[in-house]
């Protein structure tokens, strides 16, 4: 794990302190006026610039509270989607619409999180309504992806998910850190979930964050990478040479998975996250892994959803799968439990 520790606010620059109290303000502010769902809203998110693991935890909570008989609902804005308003992605069996209209992640949603409804809109509380109002039966439980700093909407659990090798984003915001808000809005959170490390590597995290108000429970996520295949579902065949592609806020993460995959790298290109590929991106895809004799295109699952059926060669990802440790499912049961004995006692 970073050796880097919270930096003591004392520490922080004029600028930093400014930007910090900003976040506060906004916080308050929004204390008195998010709007609330008449279900449990569980939230996802983190302080960090992207790439923390958001979205397969998602699908793993999800698959979760499912396997319970809980009907789940997830809420997620659908980031750089087509359109606007409220959009149905899918209703428990898979996308409704393509990942331009639903967004990549909830696409990706839909697909994993098989038996749960995902829907996308800037506002969630306007799809929570929307969930409520189409979907029969109606949800139990909403799920909020990438909503820790959505604060529109009133959350009843917190999570707070931090990456192993950089749990603290260097301490500081944006621009001189890598963090989106300060180390003391973990103070919302009811929970940390860290991961890429071990149980006891998660609790020194969540202890370290007391100094800055947080007083939840810490848990470890193992983020494991299954057997590349290919887009058919067969498996890669041995010795294949790639082209790693991805458009995603950590690409060399990615890097690193396919080189302790095993596979022979021809060479990789990167996009920014959340890239659309255009044809002039496909184009250049093309043109490198025929210049460097890559056998397939290897890919994340974010971004297969973008490239399937649009190259001339093969096409092949490596997926990431969310597996919390069982403490922190007996923990999420216990409070979603309790919440909604309290909902059926109001």
């Amino acid at each position: 794990m970073s050796s880097i520790e919270p930096t003591p606010e004392k520490a922080l620059s004029p600028w930093q302190l400014i930007y910090g109290k900003v976040h506060e303000l906004r916080a308050r502010w929004y204390r008195e006026r998010a709007e609330r769902l008449p279900r449990p809203v569980i939230s996802l998110g983190n302080l960090h610039w992207g790439g923390t693991g958001k979205t397969p935890i998602t699908a793993a909570l999800a698959i979760h509270f499912h396997q319970r008989a809980l009907r789940v609902a997830i809420l997620s804005r659908g980031y750089k989607r087509r359109g606007r308003g409220v959009t149905v992605v899918s209703r428990g069996g898979g996308p409704l619409v393509d990942p331009w209209i639903g967004g990549d992640e909830p696409f990706l949603l839909a697909e994993k999180a098989l038996g749960a409804s995902v829907l996308v809109a800037e506002r969630r509380a306007a799809a929570g309504r929307q969930a409520l109002a189409v979907l029969q039966p109606r949800p139990d439980v909403f799920l909020l992806d990438d909503g820790f700093s959505h604060l529109a909407l009133r959350r009843d659990i917190d999570l707070l998910i931090l990456p192993r090798d950089d749990p603290f984003g260097g301490g500081r915001l944006a621009p001189s850190g890598r963090l989106r808000e300060p180390l003391a809005s973990a103070t919302r959170a009811h929970a940390v979930l860290l991961t890429g490390g071990t149980a006891e590597e998660a609790r020194d995290v969540a202890r370290s964050l007391s100094a800055f108000g947080f007083h939840g429970s810490g848990f470890a996520v193992a983020l494991i990478n299954p057997p590349p295949r290919m887009i058919s579902g067969e498996p890669l065949p041995q010795g294949a040479r790639v082209l790693v592609v991805s458009g995603i806020a950590r690409p060399q993460r990615f890097l690193n998975s396919v080189e302790r995959s095993g596979l022979e790298i021809a060479g990789s290109l990167s996009f920014h996250d959340h890239h659309g590929y255009p044809s002039s991106s496909l184009q250049v895809i093309e043109g490198r892994a025929k210049a460097i004799g890559a056998d397939f295109v290897l890919t994340t699952a974010k971004d297969r959803i973008k490239l399937a059926g649009r190259l001339t060669i093969g096409l092949a990802e490596l997926d990431l799968e969310a597996r919390p440790e069982p403490a922190f499912y007996s923990w999420i049961d216990d409070e979603l439990d309790r919440l909604r004995r309290k909902g059926e006692a109001g």
